[in-house]
């Protein structure tokens, strides 16, 4: 029998099944943070474009996405962020975390002289994991003190081998936002070297300041596009993850080399999907009733884990709380384990890295009412 190359390792969640069922067996049941699964409503105006388009959806999808998509999108950036895009320079993509394990093996067919994916040392797991399905060596790039890429620690070595450098605007799981002067910078070090720069902005309809407030959202697109691609998601934003829709922007010459590759590869978001991301990317005032859901629960669940010695280390942004014991000496995973055993789940810290072992990461992706009854009985537990 031939030996085995690449074994996948387990699922970074995966590893919190028994703790999910000591949670679940908690009267009342689990309250499950530990994953940022929307179950807030999808807007009314996605639910009618899907529903309206699925009879005509007989044929194929075009790869690269419908024009009125690509024009939405296009609108959308320059509505948000006010940086002209063209819609040519728009790929749709069937959600985003497939982009993200696939365009490392991608960029690398396109320049195989490259072997390096660069990423946040505490970050989504699909960065590393991507450069790894790509056969590629995946680097960390160590954080300073406020959760942004520290750039002068990356080697030199490292550096004139990166293919690509991911940087995560607004961060998922710190919260942290660096803005344009942090993302200027890290595209202005990537061009020096020849790298390209890879940026998931999905969380940034989600930027707040340090008071609560909603803040304007930052992106890489505004440093130019050359050698910059901007990665969004409708997953977060208008609550349809399930419908797995994303796209692409950026360097025009890197969007069409990606779109000519995923036609052959047959990699298409449904028409339906489409029209119904067409339909929300055109509608703000959902995600600003989204935006305000979140920023509620943030300031109300920060109160309450505070009372439990537990205290938000990471940035104002996304609707993640990244949580460390407040005198420390608390490990991650010790951390999830006295929750579960109030029957609240949060992800330990290292599931993103190892310099997050101090911390968990708690989603805000539970309705009022659930997490009401979360942090009931951890004040219950309290005044025992």
């Amino acid at each position: 029998m031939a030996e085995i190359g690449f074994v996948p390792p387990p699922y970074p969640h995966d590893r919190l099944r028994e703790l999910r069922a000591a949670a679940d067996a908690v009267p009342g049941g689990i309250v499950d943070c530990s994953v940022g699964t929307p179950v807030d409503p999808m807007p009314d105006v996605a639910r009618r474009a899907l529903a309206d388009a699925t009879a005509a959806a007989t044929g194929y999808p075009a790869a690269i996405g419908a024009p009125a998509y690509r024009e939405a999108a296009a609108g959308w950036i320059s509505r948000r962020f006010g940086v002209a895009v063209s819609p040519d320079a728009v790929l749709a993509c069937i959600g985003t975390k497939e982009l993200v394990a696939s365009l490392p093996r991608v960029l690398s067919l396109r320049d195989p002289s490259r072997d390096t994916v660069l990423y946040p040392g505490v970050a989504y797991p699909t960065y590393e994991m991507g450069a790894r399905l790509a056969g590629l060596r995946a680097r960390p790039v160590p954080l300073d003190e406020r959760w942004h890429l520290d750039l002068s620690r990356i080697s030199e070595a490292d550096a004139a081998r990166a293919l690509v450098i991911w940087v995560n605007e607004p961060g998922n799981p710190t919260g942290a936002s660096g803005g344009p002067q942090h993302l200027r910078a890290v595209v202005d070090w990537a061009r020096e070297r020849g790298a390209i720069v890879a940026s998931d902005e999905c969380y940034a309809e989600f930027t707040y300041d340090g008071a609560g407030a909603p803040a304007a959202p930052a992106t890489v697109l505004s440093a130019g596009h050359d050698r910059v691609l901007a990665v969004h998601s409708l997953s977060k934003r208008s609550n349809m993850a399930g419908l797995r829709a994303g796209f692409l922007a950026g360097d025009a010459a890197l969007v069409s080399y990606l779109g000519e590759v995923r036609k052959h590869a047959g990699l298409m978001t449904p028409t339906p999907v489409q029209a119904a991301a067409t339909a929300a990317l055109a509608d703000d005032a959902h995600v600003d009733e989204q935006r305000a859901r979140y920023a509620r629960r943030r300031k109300h669940a920060e109160e309450a884990l505070r009372e439990w010695g537990l205290v938000h280390d990471g940035g104002p942004s996304t609707f993640y709380l990244w949580l460390r014991a407040a005198g420390g000496g608390e490990d991650g995973w010790s951390i999830t384990r006295r929750l579960a055993g109030q029957g609240l789940l949060v992800a330990p810290g290292d599931l993103y890295g190892p310099d997050g072992a101090a911390h968990v990461r708690l989603s805000l992706t539970q309705t009022d009412e659930r997490l009401a009854l979360a942090f009931e009985r951890l004040a219950a537990k309290e005044r025992v």
